[in-house]
């Protein structure tokens, strides 16, 4: 552990809070994680974590802008995705896989390629999901940090592995809330 690694880690966890909250602060204060990360996970060889903190970064500043202004009208309201939406985004997950997957395996030295590719496209669908403000985005990221906690400990990030553990109690809260907003709005 470094004073590097906590204070992405202290960023993360505030941003995930922010996020349940439904507060546009989760987007600064992400962003301050995800850049942090970005060194961190070059270091440990973790290479598709390394480019999904910079692909946070750029939907960082999408989702604060959606979250702000959504064509004029009010800010953007929690929803379910539709079908259409569903099978995008599984679409995008099973190539986006793929292809790191892949990549990981023949281009780099990275010694959990298959980890290493599941948990990022996982999350590369989450992040997209939350910048939407879908209620799925909450599932996938339970799914991802589940799977994190073990990757980032066997990779010696045990502060990390940590924070993923304390993602995933809050992804499940962060569901909770946001499905009962839209349930609640339905009714």
């Amino acid at each position: 552990m470094t004073w590097l690694e906590a204070i992405a880690v202290f960023f993360g966890l505030l941003s995930v809070w922010y996020a349940r909250k439904e507060n546009i602060l989760v987007f600064p204060t992400g962003i301050v994680s995800v850049l942090i990360y970005v060194y961190i996970c070059f270091g440990a060889k973790l290479y598709a974590d390394m480019g999904i903190n910079a692909y946070y970064f750029a939907m960082s500043l999408y989702g604060w802008y959606t979250w702000s202004f959504n064509s004029g009208e009010p800010a953007l309201p929690i929803s379910y995705n539709t079908p259409f939406e569903t099978r995008m985004s599984t679409t995008i997950l099973v190539i986006s896989f793929t292809i790191l997957w892949y990549a990981l395996s023949n281009f780099t030295d990275s010694d959990v390629p298959v980890w290493d590719a599941l948990t990022t496209s996982i999350f590369f669908v989450a992040m997209y999901l939350m910048a939407r403000k879908k209620v799925e985005n909450w599932i996938a990221w339970i799914v991802a940090d589940f799977i994190s906690i073990p990757l980032y400990f066997y990779k010696g990030l045990i502060l990390t592995s940590f924070q993923f553990l304390v993602f995933l109690v809050l992804a499940i809260m962060g569901y909770i809330t946001w499905k009962q907003q839209v349930d609640k709005a339905r009714a």
